[in-house]
């Protein structure tokens, strides 16, 4: 998923980009205040990692700025300022968390990815749509009791129809959904990656609704037992 990083400290700025890129986040690094509040108005992000002492800007007018525009992205301050009242007019302000740093980069990922979930409506860790089910914190998924390997593409996709499981996305939203992810969209992109988890996952699990788009339902069947066995 694609996340802005706001953050001025040159040395800080390049070891958080880096942990969350291995968290499997894609990462824009603006290094100002009135560049974060442009990017997050122009451009398409899953989240925000926001420092209150920018320069141009400072962080609390960045998020005040945004919020008045009515724009949603979750954002999730971190900052040197601690104490109560620091974290209570950060919250107030319109922010969706508040870290004090020097922040450990699994908590921060954690924190991203349960944002992101909640963004979605969707409350629980471990995401379920049937007998199909996604970890985000080990990127893993399990049709029923089967391991699936997928590319982190594919996995990416996949995530977009488990946030949306039960309605109906158009190729273009599934596209404008990529983009936020962080990942390069190209004529066929969608088709390509659809058919591939459909061969590694099952041909049904992801509908087509010709017309209209593709489909994955709420209660994904598992799969059938294999000829000669019976289920348990």
């Amino acid at each position: 998923m694609r996340v802005l990083l706001a953050e001025d400290d040159a040395l800080l700025g390049a070891g958080l980009k880096a942990g969350l890129q291995q968290q499997g986040f894609w990462v824009d690094w603006v290094r100002d205040g009135m560049a974060a509040e442009r990017e997050l108005l122009t451009g398409v992000y899953q989240a925000c990692v926001l420092d209150l002492g920018l320069p141009r800007q400072d962080g609390m007018q960045c998020l005040a700025a945004v919020r008045r525009q009515k724009m949603s992205t979750p954002i999730l301050i971190l900052t040197a300022r601690e104490g109560v009242p620091a974290r209570i007019a950060g919250l107030d302000a319109g922010a969706d968390d508040y870290l004090v740093k020097p922040v450990d980069l699994l908590e921060l990922a954690a924190r991203l990815r349960a944002l992101v979930r909640r963004a979605h409506g969707v409350t629980e860790p471990i995401m379920e749509a049937g007998a199909l089910s996604m970890d985000p914190a080990s990127r893993q998924v399990w049709l029923g009791d089967r391991l699936v390997e997928l590319s982190l593409r594919e996995y990416e996709v996949l995530q977009i129809f488990m946030l949306h499981a039960g309605r109906v996305l158009t190729r273009s939203q599934v596209e404008q959904h990529l983009y936020q992810w962080g990942t390069e969209v190209s004529s066929n992109t969608v088709e390509v990656h659809i058919y591939n988890l459909r061969k590694k996952l099952r041909a049904d699990v992801i509908e087509t609704m010709r017309g209209v788009g593709y489909l994955l339902p709420q209660q994904v069947k598992p799969d059938a037992p294999k000829a000669g066995t019976s289920a348990p």
